[in-house]
């Protein structure tokens, strides 16, 4: 069996957990292919990202032409199945923001997909986000018959369901992933209980690259100013703005300080324009896009790593964070308490609070680098026990092989490859 894996733009900065999911299911026997509705290609900065870019098939490089050209030859070869996309394509775009004529567009990628999907000679389809990549998916299944499944990462998803027509993507997937438990909760929400057997629970994981980093502790950092660290996309969610406000407090307090973003955004300028508000260039450093290696770098040199986000699935960058053995401030939202337990790995505080945001800092920038080892390293201990990607690459590999055996179908692994021997 040949499983594609289908997102928006892949491979993507902010997604590497996307090619570590893949590496690991290559790794146990799995075929993977790749494809892309779009091209990030001019983002991309790691290395691994870069060789990933050339493994993978770009749907919308075809061009308005190629989109055409397609629809036409598959209308024109599967009158009935073209008409069955048609329908699902006005039912579920007379509902959304995007309009009948983008699910038609999305119905044309689909005939792209499909055949290149008969060509690589693909017998599942695997979609990561359950908005337009998954919409191209389940059209996929609807003019041509292959299966499809999704994993949901929030909090779009869960923002947008009726927009998105979440509910009629969960009837027709073979299965759907959530990513912690309160994903897979929300899910419950927006199908009816009969489907609830079909949603799973596959956690996001982290690598060697993560683990087998030699310890490096806080008491080593070289710098004698306490550095703090926030990874993500520079945007409204992660609560960067919120953070600057806390860093003004602190050093008004006379703290001394650094903070790195590592990242970048739609809200870069506005951020840029509040550090110089607030003073704080001395203070604040923002570096852009990084290499996995390079994020790596930025938090082995922080005290811990801060996300103070409004909205999350899980972010991955609290288990990178963990795995190489620093605490994390976060909040209340979604997964995170899944993951960090205040007092133990690091500290949770109310989305939205300046106060209980500045609270958290000032008690990281008082605490002592033994107690700070201390939580570090109980938060490698639950990322190693609940986010290893090779075990949660099984989890997946044994769902593609339980849900596609109905349909006579087989992985070509073993079991013990799988985990599954007796």
């Amino acid at each position: 069996m040949r499983i594609a894996y289908l997102v928006n733009k892949y491979p993507k900065v902010s997604h590497s957990f996307i090619r570590r999911e893949i590496a690991a299911l290559e790794a146990i026997g799995l075929s993977v292919a790749r494809f892309s509705i779009r091209s990030c290609e001019s983002e991309l900065v790691d290395p691994k990202d870069k060789l990933e870019f050339q493994k993978t098939q770009i749907v919308l490089d075809v061009g308005l032409l190629g989109l055409l050209v397609n629809f036409m030859g598959f209308a024109i070869a599967k009158p009935i199945s073209i008409f069955r996309g048609i329908h699902l394509a006005l039912k579920i775009g007379w509902k959304s923001d995007a309009g009948i004529l983008r699910h038609l567009i999305y119905l044309a990628e689909a005939c792209v997909l499909w055949g290149w999907l008969q060509k690589e000679q693909v017998t599942h389809l695997h979609s990561h986000f359950g908005t337009n990549s998954t919409t191209v998916a389940m059209l996929c299944n609807a003019i041509g018959g292959i299966t499809y499944s999704f994993t949901v990462h929030g909090p779009e998803e869960f923002d947008r369901a009726e927009n998105i027509a979440l509910t009629e993507k969960i009837n027709r997937a073979k299965f759907v992933v959530a990513i912690c438990s309160f994903g897979r909760s929300q899910l419950y929400r927006w199908c009816e209980y009969q489907q609830w057997q079909k949603i799973h629970l596959v956690r996001c994981g982290v690598d060697e690259d993560y683990f087998n980093q030699p310890e490096t502790f806080v008491s080593n950092i070289a710098s004698n100013i306490p550095n703090l660290v926030c990874v993500g996309r520079l945007c409204e969610q992660k609560g960067q703005i919120l953070l600057l406000q806390s860093i003004k407090a602190l050093a008004e307090e006379g703290f001394e300080l650094l903070l790195t973003l590592v990242g970048d955004g739609e809200l870069r300028s506005q951020i840029e324009a509040l550090i110089r508000e607030y003073d704080l260039e001395k203070q604040v450093k923002i570096t852009g896009w990084a290499s996995g290696t390079q994020v790596q770098n930025h938090i082995i040199n922080a005290r811990a790593l801060i996300l103070p986000s409004f909205a999350e699935g899980l972010p991955v960058v609290l288990m990178e964070a963990f795995a190489l053995h620093r605490p994390v401030i976060s909040t209340y939202v979604a997964g995170i308490p899944e993951l960090v337990q205040s007092d133990v790995n690091g500290w949770l505080v109310p989305a939205g609070s300046v106060e209980e945001l500045t609270s958290a800092i000032r008690e990281v920038l008082r605490m002592s680098p033994d107690e700070l080892n201390r939580m570090g390293s109980a938060g490698t201990v639950s990322v190693t026990q609940h986010h290893n990607v090779t075990q949660e690459a099984k989890k997946l590999a044994r769902l593609f092989h339980s849900q596609l055996e109905k349909e006579n179908w087989s992985l070509g692994i073993g079991h013990e490859a799988l985990g599954m021997g007796h």
